[in-house]
């Protein structure tokens, strides 16, 4: 099903504007599934400490609400993605989006720290629908010359939520407690679930979906990781996804321990690098009509690697200052607000006969290689900008050896033997 099938709905004289409104409401959509999880991830950070001491507990408590959310959303991509191919996208998107309110008002309601650790599980897992299903309905719904122009959008719009949700969080925490952030989401969680059943449409027909249950449709991530010309590109994105946790993990070190930026400062930098990012997601769009997806990826993983190369060179030499630090921090982020929505692009259009299950690779690749990025930085000290450059220059590296990879495998005819 394509766009166009899709608007051969609208009748008359006012057709296309219908057509264009109800597009419009998708991908809005679309786009609050996808920010929902990043939201939920950042969005109570801010009140950490006031969450250890309301629960008893200490800041290593505190924190494995976020490991826990963290290992929900690999499990939950790896197992609903596959599951929307079964049963359609609709009933995963509804049911997860209806659980992750539940969860957070649970998360909402916690007495103890422990099940609140329990609950942030449940959320990941729930909340994993709408970054893993979105994408397979894009899939769906837009051939390949739309591709680009979509995912770019979706890319920029959730480029901001990872900036926005501290602020968000910490407005709220002006005038309420950390119990209600996870409130807001559990409203959000209900919001959403609205919006799906009046705007989004079942896009995987029953005609094309996998028989065999849920075995078979976990089977399906088997089968799509053994294409390589879906697996270089899920590659990809895993080492670049493995660099941005490693720079989400050391910049507040770098920037407010190491130069001394106040925190209302390193907000700016972090929010102008989000603005970096975002601005070149919407200039993949532009780019993808002059450039195969696989030339942008490449290139704008090669201008990643050389930002955090020439911070890694520069600090291991001279030593590096504060602007030039950011300098080539803002360079690598803006590179990859390209490169996410290329590699998307491309391992959804070669992953067309099971997209939720090619959704579910990337996803649970880039937050599993993500987890275990982040730990690295702080684990080779923080005295200096050297372990993130270090850690980022060689995820990117390998990030862009598959990207140059990707371009060399040819995608293979989909194969649909298991489909109803």
């Amino acid at each position: 099903m394509t766009t166009s099938s899709a608007d051969k709905t609208s009748r008359g004289p006012r057709g296309p504007r219908t057509a264009a409104a109800r597009r419009a409401r998708l991908l809005l959509v679309l786009a609050g599934l996808s920010a929902a999880s990043p939201l939920a991830t950042d969005m109570y950070v801010p009140a950490l400490p006031d969450l250890a001491r309301s629960l008893g507990t200490d800041a290593a408590g505190a924190q494995m609400s976020l490991t826990g959310f963290l290992a929900g959303i690999i499990i939950g991509q790896l197992l609903l993605g596959p599951l929307s191919d079964a049963t359609g996208r609709r009933p995963v998107l509804i049911a997860g989006s209806l659980l992750f309110a539940a969860f957070s008002a649970a998360c909402a309601l916690a007495p103890t720290v422990e099940v609140l650790n329990a609950a942030r599980v449940g959320q990941g897992i729930t909340g994993a629908a709408g970054i893993v299903v979105s994408r397979a309905v894009v899939a769906d719904l837009f051939d390949d010359r739309e591709l680009p122009s979509v995912f770019s959008r979706l890319g920029a719009i959730t480029a901001t939520a990872p900036v926005l949700a501290p602020l968000l969080g910490g407005a709220l925490l002006l005038v309420v407690s950390w119990r209600y952030v996870f409130a807001a989401l559990a409203v959000t969680g209900l919001f959403l679930a609205l919006g799906v059943l009046r705007w989004i449409p079942e896009s995987h027909p029953p005609q094309a979906r996998l028989t065999g249950g849920l075995s078979s449709s976990l089977r399906a991530i088997g089968r799509v990781a053994g294409r390589r010309a879906v697996i270089m590109p899920a590659l990809a994105l895993a080492f670049g996804g493995a660099a941005v946790f490693a720079y989400i993990a050391g910049t507040t070190f770098v920037f407010q321990d190491i130069y001394r930026l106040s925190p209302s400062l390193a907000s700016l930098v972090y929010g102008v690098n989000a603005i970096g990012n975002m601005t070149g997601s919407l200039a993949y769009g532009r780019l993808a009509g002059r450039s195969s997806p696989e030339t942008l990826l490449i290139a704008s993983g090669t201008v990643a690697t050389a930002g955090t190369a020439a911070l890694l060179l520069i600090q291991t030499t001279t030593g590096s200052t504060m602007l030039l630090t950011w300098l080539c921090l803002l360079t690598a982020i803006t590179a990859f607000g390209v490169f996410f929505p290329a590699v998307i692009t491309i391992a959804q259009s070669r992953g067309r006969a099971a997209p939720g299950a090619t959704s579910a690779l990337l996803g649970g690749g880039q937050f599993l290689l993500g987890a275990a990025a982040s730990p690295l930085v702080g684990q080779f000290g923080t005295q200096s900008p050297t372990p993130m450059a270090t850690v980022m220059t060689s995820c990117l590296a390998a990030a862009t050896l598959a990207a140059i990879l990707t371009r060399t495998a040819t995608s293979e005819p989909p194969q649909r033997s298991e489909h109803g």
